[in-house]
């Protein structure tokens, strides 16, 4: 069953072409980093192509709690006015991250080394997810949480009052544990060092050097070494928000399984840290093309144009690329679903611990819809219906999971019978204007009443 209050039960079936330019939203992962940094600026930054998705906004309410003046000018334009490194105010009320953890584990990494006590919570699956791979290596700088049992929300946070550097190992790849680390060491003297022994998305570096943080990064023996130097003076600055790769991730893939489709998602990251399942498309014979390529605040981009691709081979994907691609592996698995042979994805066991457990919840929601799937704890293995085609005709929970319905909702597109979805309704949490930029490209998507 679907966990939200008011469900939206949606059903997807088989389409003509998808036709036309796909306008993706801004990418979530620098939506939230420039609404956080603008925050511990001085001055004034401007945000341009920022995601208007729920996890979003719960990142600029928070930053209005600590005392930031966020203001939206208009459309995807929002200026924040910061109170600089160590300037966060006590929030007079509950920090509700809503769904994203993205959002509560940047926000605590933020606030960790002022002296201020803060209270989070999220959504009934934001409060099933573990927070102790951040709280950890936060109590190093001497921050302390208390949460409920098995280190969840809601959480009250202390901040450091006299916060030290620290060094610091990652146990398992995790932008989000790195980029907590990182926030935290900015309002603690000396250096902060991070070690991640595979290399994770590096918006947080990017973005940090851009506001002017001493940061530097280095590739040694023990992996990743990256040392940043404490209590700076951030500068506000102009960023534009590229276009989400993960959200380009669903017309794109979309294209590649229904017959005479051709798509253009103009402007999309094409950060190395991001783009595993572009690479992986490739390899697997997809008709994908990046034009234009050119530089975007800091950030590389091209725009993709995607064809039909009816002779797509399943492949085997590296451990060491799972990171680049761990938000698309739901619909890496639709599109393997429809290849000819045998998909193995390798290195994905952080995939348990996301808006839900996305193994299972794929593993469960394709064989419903008639393809065979083998998994382990840090395996998803799916066989592909090839020329047979995807058979469909179930009806998929979501598990209050965005990427868990968006993917079934792609998958019935092409599936023989229509796919439905207890729940679309957490869709708005990432791609809100998902419905419409579907529909315009042809694609036959409805909400079900009553």
């Amino acid at each position: 069953m679907s966990g939200s209050a008011n469900p939206i039960p949606m059903e997807a079936a088989r389409s003509g072409p998808l036709r036309g330019v796909a306008e993706v939203p801004g990418d979530k992962s620098i939506s939230h980093r420039a609404l956080i940094l603008g925050a511990l600026s001085v001055g004034e930054t401007r945000i341009t192509g920022l995601l208007e998705g729920q996890d979003v906004l719960d990142t600029a309410a928070a930053m209005r709690a600590f005392g930031a003046k966020v203001i939206r000018q208009v459309p995807g334009e929002w200026s924040v006015h910061g109170v600089g490194v160590g300037g966060f105010a006590e929030p007079a009320q509950v920090i509700d991250c809503g769904n994203s953890g993205t959002g509560v584990r940047l926000v605590m990494g933020a606030m960790a080394t002022t002296a201020i006590t803060a209270t989070f919570t999220g959504d009934a699956s934001l409060n099933r997810r573990p927070m102790g791979r951040v709280t950890e290596p936060l109590a190093l700088f001497g921050a302390q949480a208390h949460g409920r049992a098995g280190g969840r929300l809601p959480m009250t946070a202390i901040g450091a009052a006299d916060p030290v550097p620290v060094r610091y190992v990652l146990p398992m790849p995790s932008a989000q544990v790195k980029s907590a680390v990182l926030l935290a060491g900015l309002n603690a003297p000396g250096q902060t060092v991070v070690i991640e022994p595979e290399a994770t998305r590096d918006h947080t570096e990017r973005m940090l050097r851009g506001f002017g943080a001493q940061i530097a990064v280095a590739d040694t023996s023990e992996g990743r070494v990256i040392t940043l130097t404490g209590q700076p003076e951030l500068v506000a600055q102009d960023v534009a928000v590229p276009r989400d790769p993960s959200s380009a991730a669903f017309p794109v893939c979309a294209a590649l399984i229904v017959p005479g489709s051709e798509v253009t998602v103009p402007g999309v990251s094409q950060n190395p840290t991001r783009n595993g399942l572009f690479t992986t498309l490739v390899e697997m014979g997809a008709d994908l093309t990046f034009e234009s390529p050119r530089d975007e605040g800091g950030e590389p981009v091209a725009d993709l144009r995607v064809r039909f691709s009816g002779n797509l081979k399943g492949v085997e994907t590296p451990p060491d690329r799972a990171a680049s691609m761990i938000d698309e592996f739901p619909i890496l698995a639709v599109v393997a679903a429809f290849a000819e042979g045998r998909t193995v994805m390798r290195g994905v066991k952080e995939l348990r611990v996301k808006e839900s457990d996305r193994i299972d919840a794929m593993a469960r929601g394709l064989e419903a819809c008639g393809v065979r799937v083998e998994e382990s704890e840090d395996t998803l293995i799916v066989h592909g219906c090839g020329a047979a085609g995807v058979a469909g005709g179930a009806t998929v929970e979501s598990r209050m999971d965005h990427r868990i319905a968006m993917s079934f909702l792609c998958l019935g597109l092409a599936a023989q019978r229509p796919v439905r979805v207890d729940d679309g309704g957490p869709i708005a949490t990432s791609f809100p204007v998902f419905e419409p930029l579907m529909a315009e490209l042809g694609a036959t998507i409805r909400r079900i009443e009553g």
